[in-house]
Formats: C-alpha cells, structure tokens, sequence
C-alpha cells in the first residue's frame, strides 16, 4: 500500500543580506532546529542593503508563485532594534513575517482581506534578543514554529495600523503626464518603473515618451531582440511594470539611474 504524501511547511527566504556573511545561513539553522521537516527556499538574498521598496517589490513579484500556506520570512530592517514591529500576516492564504516599515505595502495593497498581527508573545523568540539580528533571533524563530503549528493567534493580536508605504502609486502631474520612480534595477540593468500596464494600457497604443534621467525613451518593443545593441527602449516585463532596457545592455549604466530615481510618463 502507497503512503500518503505529506506536505512538507515551506518556508521562503527573502533578505538584503547577500551571500558573502553567516547571516542567511545562521537564520536556515535556527528554522531547522525549531522545525527540521521545513523545506527552505530562497527567493532572493540580492535585496539593495536597507533598500525597502526593492525589498517589497521582490517579494511581491515572487508571493503569488508559491503554493497555499508557505512561510515568508521578509527581512529588509534598516530599522533592527528599534521601535519598529515585528509583524505576521497571513494574506492570499500565505503568511508573512516582516518588519513593520512598509516591505509588505505592494501585497498589503493588493490583498484587501489581510490579517495582520503585532508579534509580542517572546515565548517564540531566540533569548537573549540581539538589537542587530531580529531575522535571527525574531523573524526566523516565529517562522519556524508557525511552520511547526503553532496558531497565528498566539504570536500577537491583529492590528490595523501597520505601515503602508505608497512608493508604487505615480502621481498625475500633468494633463497627460505623470511623475513615478524606479522600484528595481535587476541584474541585467533592466530599470522596472512603477508604471503599471494595467494603469496604462494606452502605451501599447499611443506614442509615449518615458523620461529616466536626462533622456526620453520613445520606442515599445514586444522583446528584447527586437532593438540593435545598445539601444534604448521600452518593454512591459513579466510583473507587468513598464520597463526601461538596453538591448543587450544595462540601462541602469546607460542612463546612470537606480532603484528611487524619479521618472515621467506622458502619453500623446
């Protein structure tokens, strides 16, 4: 007789803490101590330091991916050992450990019916409590033994004024214009905007120009093999944000601009 398959707790990774420390390492030991059966995965450790709209856009092009009830741990904390709070939410039947600072706002805006709780119940906590390691000794921990059963209800009581950051919303600044900003230059040098498709389907079909640093940008390509070497152009990427890309090439190097640059969407 076949055994039934038992759904290991999937516990997803994503942090601005690179490779090249213990860090990330420390964190996958502490969830296996607490939960050995849990499957780890990263999404990404690449997250620019202190950066927290790349931190919310990573983990808001990668959540949707992933299969009903996995654990994500979002570890983008400029603000360790402060104030700040700790936060579980459970959303899109996910759940989400992250600091209070605004790195959930892009799925908060996007998920209406989100359960968010204040973790407080230092029961789940690694002791002492370092003032610099949170994912070690905050985020991880409560990951692990939400993985091991442990009831949202028992880290904390829900809360509704959780930090919602507005860095993907463009401003209408002109009849037909708008100012947005840059939210990932990715490792090709690709620039995503915070221009979505969905908010401006008429790039597809009117003449645009998206200006990015000193340059106006005025050809939308269905791919990336379409334009000569070098040359700049518009693509709408697989998140469905309005892309600036250099065939072949970086546009981030090209145009000297990164993640917050301001950029301005004017459609004819």
């Amino acid at each position: 007789m076949t055994k039934p398959v038992i759904a290991r707790p999937i516990i997803a990774l994503t942090t601005d803490f690179g490779l090249s420390d213990h860090f990330v390492g420390v964190m996958k030991g502490v969830i296996l101590g607490i939960q050995p059966a849990a499957q780890l995965i990263d999404i990404s450790h690449g997250v620019q330091p202190y950066d927290i709209a790349d931190g919310a856009f990573t983990i808001a092009q990668a959540y949707r991916y992933f299969p009903k009830k996995t654990i994500h741990v979002v570890v983008v904390d400029p603000g360790v050992g402060s104030a700040r709070r700790p936060l579980l939410a459970e959303m899109a039947g996910q759940y989400f450990v992250a600091p209070d600072n605004g790195v959930l706002s892009m799925i908060l805006a996007r998920e209406p019916t989100a359960r968010v709780r204040h973790i407080t119940n230092e029961r789940y906590f690694l002791h002492p409590v370092s003032r610099t390691f949170h994912g070690r000794d905050v985020f991880s921990p409560v990951a692990a033994h939400l993985a091991a059963g442990v009831t949202p209800a028992q880290f904390g009581t829900r809360i509704e004024d959780h930090i919602r950051a507005t860095f993907d919303e463009p401003t209408l600044t002109g009849k037909h214009t708008w100012t947005g900003a840059i939210l990932k230059a990715d490792h090709f040098g690709n620039l995503a905007t915070n221009f979505h498709v969905d908010q401006f389907p008429s790039v597809r079909t009117h003449a645009f120009a998206l200006k990015v640093g000193l340059q106006s940008v005025t050809r939308l390509a269905l791919t990336f093999s379409e334009c000569a070497a070098g040359e700049l152009f518009v693509v709408v990427g697989s998140s469905g944000y309005i892309e600036v890309a250099a065939s072949e090439g970086s546009a981030a190097q090209a145009l000297g601009c990164g993640p917050g640059s301001p950029v301005e969407l004017t459609i004819y």
